[in-house]
């Protein structure tokens, strides 16, 4: 279902590039979101202070949250962690919630950006596995003893890339779903403010799906660092 108005692929069909926003408008929506939230990182940073004032409050209660959840998930050896999980929970919400916005589109509402936030998170769980147990991590992947390797190897290799799907299709689905919805409610009956108690109850969607892919990717993390002996 194509969105009835896209402001910003309005916006690049007068720079000439509307061929490509109409084809990939989730790429559009995705600069869109990393402009803001580099805009708000600069702005929050740029007054910081011994003595915190409200804009400063607000992201420290974010990202301390953020930080206390994740090391009670991982321990204090997780701690390095939060760059990484903040920034997926933070852009994951923050592209949900753009999507509420009339004439904007949320890119996670193509499975290539959720794609690619799963991919991303995946590896990097492998690359925390090698980190902490070296070359011995591959014994994740072999089971117990050496004549079960055919059985538990494919097994092991299905599980981690369905994690791919699983965390790719989940946040996908929900998302695409709530575009749909919202979009109907718009056709038929826009002029009504029907579509305000979705919209209401899409903040609360937006929160709950970016907090369990966040969840998630703390929690493949964290069995990356409990790797079995």
């Amino acid at each position: 279902m194509e969105h009835p108005y896209l402001f910003f692929v309005k916006l690049f069909e007068m720079i000439g590039l509307g061929h490509f926003a109409h084809e990939y408008p989730h790429v559009v929506y995705t600069w869109v979101v990393m402009a803001i939230l580099i805009i708000g990182g600069f702005l929050a940073v740029k007054g910081l202070s011994l003595v915190p004032q409200k804009g400063q409050n607000f992201f420290e209660v974010i990202v301390s949250g953020i930080e206390e959840f994740m090391v009670e998930i991982t321990g204090e050896e997780g701690r390095w962690l939060l760059p990484l999980v903040a920034t997926i929970f933070i852009f994951i919400f923050a592209s949900n919630l753009i999507g509420l916005v009339p004439g904007f589109f949320p890119p996670t509402a193509s499975l290539n950006t959720t794609g690619a936030c799963a991919l991303i998170v995946v590896v990097f769980t492998h690359v925390i596995g090698v980190k902490y147990h070296g070359i011995g991590y591959i014994k994740h992947f072999l089971g117990p003893v050496w004549w079960m390797i055919p059985i538990i190897l494919p097994i092991e290799i299905i599980g981690h890339l369905a994690r791919i799907l699983s965390l790719s299709f989940r946040l996908f689905g929900n998302m695409m779903g709530h575009e749909l919805v919202l979009g109907i409610l718009f056709l038929l009956a826009g002029a009504f403010f029907a579509p305000l108690p979705i919209m209401a109850l899409g903040v609360f969607v937006a929160l709950v799906q970016a907090f369990v892919f966040f969840l998630l990717s703390v929690m493949y993390f964290t069995g990356a660092m409990e790797h079995a002996h």
